[in-house]
């Protein structure tokens, strides 16, 4: 027994070496530490407070998280609380969604929304699945009709990892609804799960660009050529950074996201602040007008409202010129949208939220007798039921979501968008974290998420005593005023009577083309 008693001192003796190396190692580091902060001259509290100070910047980071798992309350949290992400996460598991005992959401507080129930609402026998809209009809060579009234919003490749893309395109084929490619063109992930897509030509025109950054005809018709791509959508600004181009930073910029694009490899792809093509009124109805007849599609614009005479323009415009200028849709995005990348002072500071834009809009339409020409969708935080539910009340035909898509596949609010770490693979281009997000297992989430909205917006209709859900109007809903008391929707935001000069709405058919 020599022997074991022999190796265990000499295994002792070796670890109490290797403690002893890695204790003078620490203290090297330590000391190296204390030098380099005090001698650095950038950071106050390291120069005074040498190596200790250093953890400020870790729990600073630390705190991010620790607010949202153990102090915030439950409808605390910006931008979406945990009320409103359990929702989601329940819809996408196709799980019990029921809650118990009463409702944790304050209802006197001002700009809550409250639907009304009638007397008599709808029996199961009596619901109606949603209504089909057709864009574009009478105008376009080849009109979009769908019957889904909540669809994916632009997210681009690049912004989004490859199973993120193609996780969307197959949840949105089997769930029936539209995906928007964003920015970032058209990939074969989108073309992959065989559902509808809306392309968006952002303000660089990635994916049907020419050298200098303009519009090439020929690379538009073959995006457009492709059966899958229902409508085009021109951004002309988002939500959150109104008045400044798309960022992607260099480090998702893959040899694939470049070909895409057409932009070089690992070179950060900043979008133009604005369409250097599109610089007034007539411009915009001049290049709505051409994409929709070299595409042959539904054509629409994005945009945040912020100052707004310009919506008198542009209606006045289309009367002058004919409906054949008007655009097929217009998106309306919120000022509280999300971004991968923006700055603070845009997100937090610049455009109107949506509960101002799109009433504003719908009754300037109405006002116009433009209502019936132009859809119009609606975006921005729109995640759960009711907030969908409130749009249709106002008047939107549809209503687009990025980030509860972005839920559904997994997202956990960590606010990484902006780097390349995201946690759950969703905007991230590194192999490592993408591996955790299964394509098969979010294709059901995104399906299922679509469906089970779709369905308590129905739930909601049919409380009011409406069949389905686009028959939801302004007298159903009522909205809380500053003094914690509801008032009518159709008074806080009455229905327009139409200019006498307002054109009667005609369609003028499209020219065959051989």
């Amino acid at each position: 027994m020599d022997w074991l008693a022999n190796f265990i001192h000499g295994f002792f003796q070796f670890s109490a070496l290797l403690l002893i190396l890695a204790l003078g190692v620490g203290l090297i580091w330590l000391a190296y530490l204390y030098w380099v902060d005090v001698h650095q001259t950038k950071h106050a509290i390291r120069r005074n407070y040498p190596v200790i100070g250093r953890f400020r910047y870790f729990f600073e980071h630390l705190g991010e998280f620790f607010r949202q798992y153990f102090f915030a309350l439950d409808r605390e949290e910006l931008p979406f609380n945990r009320a409103q992400r359990s929702w989601v996460y329940r819809a996408a598991k196709d799980i019990d969604s029921t809650v118990a005992f009463g409702s944790t959401r304050p209802l006197n507080q001002a700009g809550e929304i409250l639907f009304l129930n009638g007397l008599f609402p709808i029996l199961k026998e009596e619901a109606l699945p949603p209504s089909a809209i057709t864009f574009g009809e009478g105008f376009a060579q080849s009109p979009y009709t769908t019957h889904s009234f909540y669809n994916i919003s632009g997210m681009s490749f690049g912004a989004l990892s490859v199973p993120a893309v193609q996780a969307l395109s197959q949840g949105a084929k089997e769930a029936g609804i539209w995906m928007n490619t964003g920015e970032g063109g058209l990939s074969p992930y989108h073309l992959q799960g065989g559902c509808d897509i809306v392309f968006q030509i952002g303000t660089a025109k990635y994916g049907v660009r020419t050298p200098d950054g303009l519009l090439d005809d020929e690379k538009l018709k073959a995006v457009a050529d492709h059966p899958q791509v229902k409508m085009i959508e021109v951004k002309l600004s988002q939500g959150a950074k109104p008045g400044k181009g798309g960022i992607l930073p260099g480090e998702k910029v893959t040899p694939l996201i470049a070909s895409t694009r057409g932009i070089p490899v690992g070179m950060s792809s900043i979008s133009p602040n604005g369409h250097p093509d599109i610089r007034s009124i007539d411009e915009l109805l001049t290049f709505i007008h051409r994409v929709r007849e070299v595409s042959g599609k539904p054509t629409g614009f994005k945009v945040v409202i912020g100052e707004s005479q310009w919506l008198d323009e542009l209606c006045q415009a289309i009367h002058q010129r004919g409906l054949e200028y008007a655009p097929d849709f217009i998106t309306i995005d919120s000022a509280d949208g999300g971004t991968g990348a923006a700055p603070q002072s845009l997100i937090d500071y610049v455009g109107l939220p949506l509960k101002r834009s799109l009433p504003l809009v719908i009754d300037k339409l109405n006002e116009y007798g433009l209502r019936q020409r132009i859809k119009v969708i609606g975006s921005g935080k729109m995640i759960n039921p009711s907030d969908v539910a409130w749009a249709l009340c106002v008047g939107a035909d549809v209503a687009v979501s990025a980030r509860g898509f972005m839920f559904a596949l997994g997202c956990i609010q960590a606010l990484q968008c902006n780097k390349n770490t995201c946690p759950t693979g969703i905007t991230t281009h590194d192999p490592e974290l993408q591996k955790g997000l299964n394509p098969a297992n979010k294709t059901v989430r995104v399906k299922s998420f679509a469906r089970n909205l779709m369905y308590e917006v129905g739930v909601i209709a049919n409380s009011c005593g409406v069949s389905e859900p686009r028959q939801l109007t302004r007298r159903h809903a009522q909205v809380t005023n500053s003094d914690g008391i509801p008032r009518p929707l159709n008074e806080v935001y009455p229905d327009t009577v139409p200019h006498q000069s307002s054109m009667k709405v005609v369609s003028k058919q499209p020219e065959m083309v051989e």
